[in-house]
């Protein structure tokens, strides 16, 4: 592996914390392909979900929007690069912060993002993240509470 890659792959992956944490939108989706794989199954239960990243972010920004600040800190990558194709797997802990008299201000989880990546004439782009979520504590309840805020601040937009 070219330390070029190596270095591509992991700017993508961090940039997906920054991204997020700046509200950055535009950075946000211009790490990913067209078409991507989100699976959060250990945060949410849900099934791996195919779908476009504009929509992905779309999803996303709702949730940012309306809480008041996060931290995602990744550590350790570790990646492998087969021709075109790549894999980079990332220790993460995501701190999430909304004020509320409901219960505690934060929410944090660590854990490790699995993400594949694919080379485009564009670079690196991510194709698929898999969530592992190894711990939580926190009030878990903001995160839906923050959902509503943040979709009453982007529909007044």
């Amino acid at each position: 592996m070219e330390f070029a890659d190596f270095n591509n792959i992991t700017r993508k992956v961090y940039e997906y914390a920054y991204g997020i944490d700046t509200r950055d939108w535009t950075l946000y989706r211009s790490i990913f392909a067209d078409d991507v794989r989100m699976t959060f199954t250990s945060y949410n239960g849900n099934p791996p979900a195919d779908m476009r990243a504009d929509d992905w972010v779309a999803n996303v920004k709702v949730l940012f929007t309306g809480l008041d600040a996060t931290q995602h800190s990744m550590s350790n990558p570790l990646v492998e690069v087969e021709g075109d194709h790549a894999r980079c797997r990332m220790y993460m802990q995501a701190a999430h912060f909304f004020v509320t008299d409901q219960g505690d201000n934060e929410y944090t989880l660590g854990g490790y993002y699995d993400d594949q990546l694919v080379r485009t004439g564009d670079g690196w782009k991510i194709s698929a993240v898999t969530l592992n979520v190894l711990w939580h504590r926190g009030n878990r309840h903001i995160m839906e509470l923050a959902s509503q805020v943040g979709a009453e601040k982007l529909a007044r937009v």
